[in-house]
This record gives C-alpha cells, sequence and structure tokens, in this order.
C-alpha cells in the first residue's frame, strides 16, 4: 500500500508584537523570539476524534472509534507565517488494511496581542464501533468537525507558543491564567444499502483554563496545562432535536528541549465534551492528539526579512 492520502494540514497566520524585530531579539528575560530565523519541523502524528453514544430508552450504547489516525507532518514556519502538511505513509501499521478511510485534519491558529483564536476542522471516514463489547468496522460512517475556540492569555511571560509549537523559546518558568470560549459543529453521515442517514450536534462553552511551563536549566521545558467548563449542546438526531447542559473537559502536557537552532519534544492534548446524563440519548465526543517531534532553526535569506518588516511597518504592527 503507498501513500494514499495527502492533505495540507495546518496553516496558521500568527500577528503578534512578540514576533517583530527587537533590539536584542527577546521579550524580556522569559521569552526568546527567532524573527531572524526559519524553522523547519518534522513530526509523527496520532490525532481523531471519537463519540459515545447512549440510548438508555433502547438500552443501546456504543464507541466510534476512527480506523486511520497517524501521519507524518512537516512543518516551516516564518515570522508570521505557518505551513505544514501531512502524509499517511504505508509503513504505518494502524493505516493497513483501511483503503476506504479517509483522514482530513486541518487547524489554524492566531495571535493578536495576548488573544489567542484557534480553528479545527476533522473530516473522518471509517470507524470502529464497540458494540456492547462487540468490535464491529464501520467503513460507511463519515463525520465532519469544524469549530475552535478564543482565549486571552493574562500573562505576557507566558509563552503558549513554547507548548508543543517550538516557535518560540521559554526561558524562565511561566504560568497565566487562560480563559477561553470554546464551540464546535459537528455531522454524521451514514450510507448503507442506497439509504442515507445524518445528524448533528452543536457545543458552545465557556472554559477557564490554567497552564504552567516548567524550565529546567533553561533548555528542557515541561509544560502542562487544564481546562473545565459549562455550555450548552444540541443535537439534531433525525426527528429528535435535544438540547441540554454541556460540561467542557481539557488537558494539555508537553515535554522538550530547545536551542538556538535544534528542538525535540512530545506534544500531547485532549478535549472532551460531556453532555448532561439526564437524557435518554447522548452523543459525546473527544479530539485527541499526540506528536513526536523534532525540528531546526536556520537563518532566513535577508530579503525575506526586508519583506516581512515592510509588510509590519505597512500593517502598523511596528
Amino acid at each position: 500500500m503507498g501513500i494514499r492520502h495527502i492533505h495540507i494540514m495546518v496553516f496558521a497566520l500568527m500577528i503578534h508584537p512578540s514576533l517583530h524585530v527587537q533590539n536584542n531579539n527577546t521579550k524580556g528575560a522569559y521569552i526568546r523570539t527567532f524573527p531572524e530565523k526559519i524553522t523547519a519541523r518534522v513530526g509523527l502524528v496520532n490525532t481523531g476524534n471519537s463519540f459515545f453514544f447512549n440510548d438508555s430508552e433502547n438500552a443501546i450504547n456504543y464507541n466510534l472509534k476512527p480506523n486511520t489516525r497517524e501521519y507524518l507532518g512537516f512543518s516551516l514556519l516564518f515570522r508570521s507565517i505557518e505551513l505544514d502538511f501531512g502524509f499517511l505513509p504505508n509503513f504505518l501499521k494502524q493505516n493497513q488494511d483501511n483503503e476506504n478511510s479517509k483522514l482530513f485534519n486541518l487547524n489554524f491558529r492566531m495571535f493578536l496581542g495576548q488573544w489567542m483564536k484557534t480553528l479545527d476542522l476533522y473530516q473522518q471516514k471509517g470507524f470502529f464501533a464497540d458494540l456492547n463489547g462487540s468490535e464491529l468496522i464501520l467503513p460507511s460512517v463519515e463525520t465532519f468537525k469544524i469549530g475552535g475556540s478564543i482565549s486571552y492569555i493574562f500573562n505576557k511571560n507566558f509563552s503558549f507558543r513554547a507548548v508543543g509549537f517550538q516557535n518560540e523559546w521559554q526561558r524562565r518558568s511561566s504560568g497565566s491564567f487562560i480563559p477561553g470560549l470554546h464551540y464546535y459543529y459537528t455531522t454524521f453521515n451514514v450510507e448503507e444499502n442506497n439509504t442515507s442517514s445524518k445528524a448533528n450536534s452543536f457545543d458552545i462553552a465557556v472554559a477557564p483554563a490554567y497552564y504552567y511551563n516548567f524550565v529546567v536549566k533553561e533548555k528542557f521545558i515541561f509544560g502542562i496545562g487544564a481546562s473545565t467548563g459549562i455550555g450548552f449542546n444540541h443535537n439534531n438526531l433525525g426527528k429528535r432535536k435535544i438540547s441540554s447542559m454541556l460540561f467542557e473537559f481539557g488537558g494539555r502536557a508537553v515535554l522538550g528541549y530547545n536551542s538556538e537552532s535544534f528542538f525535540a519534544g512530545i506534544n500531547s492534548s485532549v478535549n472532551l465534551f460531556e453532555h448532561n446524563s439526564d437524557r435518554a440519548v447522548r452523543v459525546e465526543d473527544a479530539i485527541t492528539f499526540l506528536e513526536f517531534y523534532i525540528g531546526y532553526r536556520f537563518n532566513a535569506p535577508k530579503s525575506f526579512i526586508k519583506t516581512a518588516d515592510r509588510v509590519n511597518r505597512f500593517l502598523g504592527l511596528k
């Protein structure tokens, strides 16, 4: 089986004063920025959007897990621009014998001052179902999720970009309270025997969070954080329309090494959306992400730097 699926995975426009050229190329003693560098990065990624359904009226409950989850990701970053792409190689064992499965994942992240905006997209086809203890293959099940979050980072000495993205270097330990608003829209589609059934779900939640970067001997970082929130969910399950309270739980853990040129690490995160347990029918979902990555920074051509400076001056960001 050759390369079966190639996709543009992530692009980000990160507009933030810390990315502009500064006299000492630092943002104080806590954060090192790299406005003069181009960063190349490669990682092995395992991600997906799984679901849990519980129909207490019919005594049915089952988990849906995507059967294609792993891919190789490559990134190029320069100041405010990040471009990533990924593909599924044939040597990953969990990707074997899943010829009809599909995975498309797009992530967009933007920083403006202390505000952080994310946009996530997951399109998946082909699932494993754990139905009352028995595993089934459901190649015709397809899901599509789009949404994201808007957050505010209170502490300027805390770098969220150093937590996994590594286009900044956290040089001293620091933490921050980061409240956010999360929102996602999900559709489900099942085609079988020339018939099609569809459903959709909408989630929105306010979720306070706290993250802390522990720095050891300046070059090693252990980042950890969690969020918990409350909100609203609405499900459209064919003829049934159900609304309920929503609880959000999130977490992130990062272990990394950083230097002027080389960096490496492990980045993991999870977001869980749990609906009110009183309902006869519940649809819950989880977004998981795990990455092992290495990267290298090299000097950008002078033409890149001059062009970026002109763009910053034109936008009034310098």
